[in-house]
This record gives structure tokens, sequence and C-alpha cells, in this order.
């Protein structure tokens, strides 16, 4: 088994982690009112379709994810996460591309 790697996150991104484990109203604070989610091919934009996606993932599943890895692509920070649960093919790794705007999040693409 591999030592886990500490990262040191953008504040947005670090905040958008706690957030996830506090719900839906915690993750839609991270955004801003225009953002755009687009997971796996899923698009939700503006911060009250973010909540509902975020409820919906709750409903669903229970899931922990485990930042592995940072780097930069111009604007955009790209993490790896190792995420595992009560989904489908659990554990997958997935990359999570975040733009960001003021502060908060302006757009995040999760892929697989």
């Amino acid at each position: 088994m591999s030592a886990q790697v500490e990262l040191t996150l953008p504040g947005p991104i670090s905040a958008y982690f706690a957030a996830d484990r506090q719900g839906p109203e915690a993750v839609a604070r991270c955004f801003t009112a225009q953002a755009v989610v687009n997971d796996v091919g899923q698009m939700h934009t503006g911060t009250d379709e973010i909540k509902a996606w975020k409820a919906k993932a709750d409903a669903k599943y229970t899931y922990t994810m485990m930042p592995f890895e940072l780097e930069r692509d111009g604007e955009f920070h790209i993490v790896r996460v190792h995420a595992a649960g009560t989904f489908e093919g659990s554990p997958i790794d997935m990359t999570l591309r975040f733009g960001f705007a003021t502060g908060l999040i302006a757009s995040l693409e999760i892929s697989v």
C-alpha cells in the first residue's frame, strides 16, 4: 500500500472538498452564481442546479474522495482523486478540473 500524499490545494478547491462532506448547501456556496458543473457529461448550471445535483448524489450514494495529485493547465487546476463508495465500479480514480472566478469555483468538470 502506498504512502498517503499530502497536497496543498488552492483555497476554493480545499473548501469544495470540505463542503462535499457537509451537504448540498455547503457545496453550492463554493460556486459562483453562474457556475457550471459537468459531471461525466451531465451539465448543471447555477447554484440551484448545483445544489440539486449534490442532493441527488447524496441521496443515491455514499462515497469518499481522496485527492492525490494536483496540476495546472493554464488557468485551470486539475485534481486527481481516488473515489470509493456505493457506486458501480468503486473504487475509481477521477479527474476534477476546476476553474475559478472571484475566489469561487466558476467551472468544475468531472471525468473518469
